[in-house]
């Protein structure tokens, strides 16, 4: 098989300014880049935090999340991606911390003896963080 790595995840945003810094704030990302696609049309950042990237869209007249895409359970009831996730070595720690800063934070819970926590993005996009421990 050839080789691959993990490169970016494309995600779609109401507002591309107000998605930039909130990536920033909440998850420590950099703006990495700024692309203007005039043929869809779109703009689109890309950020980064160490090797990884994340390509925030925007796009006039995009319709809006549907509201059960913004609850990690009902959510799976719909094909497609369903969440972007991190690692932490103290998901409680973690969350705690972006509760402070006013994250939207969308449900704890306990899964298979491991903390997991789901945030909302400011446009309502699901974001998980795991222990590094769950999966090793």
């Amino acid at each position: 098989m050839v080789f691959i790595t993990p490169h970016h995840v494309g995600v779609s945003v109401a507002d591309l300014e107000a998605s930039i810094a909130w990536y920033e704030r909440m998850l420590g990302f950099t703006l990495d880049e700024r692309v203007e696609i005039a043929a869809i049309p779109a703009r689109i950042a890309f950020l980064k935090r160490g090797a990884f990237r994340i390509e925030l869209f925007e796009v006039a007249g995009a319709a809006p999340l549907p509201d059960d895409r913004r609850a990690p359970n009902k959510d799976l009831r719909t094909h497609g991606t369903k969440h972007l996730a991190f690692s932490t070595p103290d998901v409680p720690a973690l969350v705690k911390d972006l509760k402070a800063r006013g994250a939207d934070v969308a449900m704890e819970a306990i899964i298979q003896g491991n903390p997991v926590a789901f945030v909302r993005d400011n446009t309502g996009n699901l974001i998980e963080f795991v222990t590094e421990a769950a999966f090793q």
